[in-house]
């Protein structure tokens, strides 16, 4: 488990050495890995981790984080809308937010609770047909039904681009994107990336196998 937290710690080191003006806040992906294999990094302190299935989320986190009131869990997978109102029950963020179904119903979810969370808007970058989000025309009206209508708590905009060796301009788009909305936040960049998505203003990265090691 040594490992682990040497891994972390070079993260946060490479981060440090990026000298980024931001803060900079790393969601570790922490999905089908045990709890045993997740606790060191909550044994330091670490708050943020990332799942991207509820009733993995739900079976693994629901007896901690009642324990752990400082653990933050974020979606980080597509959502499905008969899936909601059980991530609303255990996510504290939700990064693939990208249909009026879904805004719909976490809306109901917060007129009827105390808990508000917080959300990332998902933007389709690459318009690649095999991923998620919203093409870059829908953002717009897209933002104003979330935070008008429905008085969701957008943070930002999430992306995650074409792995085709040119992520620097995808991340260079998301970022003039988020700044058109005048929002603070965004999440982008992945265990292979995550230094160049922080160089375009990333301020919430994903990382998962650089810190826990390969899935099997």
């Amino acid at each position: 488990m040594s490992s682990i937290l040497e891994s972390f710690d070079k993260i946060k080191s490479n981060i440090k050495n990026l000298e980024t003006k931001r803060s900079v806040n790393i969601v570790a992906i922490s999905k089908t890995f045990s709890m045993d294999h997740i606790k060191p990094l909550i044994d330091i302190g670490h708050d943020h981790f990332g799942e991207n299935k509820v009733q993995e989320a739900l079976s693994k986190w629901t007896t901690i984080k009642y324990d752990n009131q400082k653990l933050k869990l974020h979606m980080v997978g597509k959502l499905q809308s008969n899936k909601a109102k059980d991530a609303y029950k255990i996510f504290d963020y939700i990064h693939s937010l990208d249909t009026q179904k879904l805004v719909d119903i976490f809306s109901n979810c917060e007129k009827d609770s105390l808990k508000k969370l917080k959300y990332f808007i998902q933007v389709n970058i690459g318009n690649e047909s095999q991923k998620s989000g919203l093409p870059i025309n829908e953002i717009d009206g897209f933002y104003n039904y979330c935070t008008k209508e429905k008085n969701l708590n957008i943070l930002g905009l999430m992306a995650i681009p074409p792995n085709n060796q040119n992520t620097k301009k995808y991340f260079e788009k998301m970022s003039e994107l988020n700044k058109s909305l005048g929002l603070k936040e965004l999440s982008m960049g992945m265990s292979s990336d995550y230094e160049d998505a922080i160089r375009y203003d990333a301020t919430y990265v994903r990382i998962g196998s650089s810190i826990f090691g390969s899935r099997y």
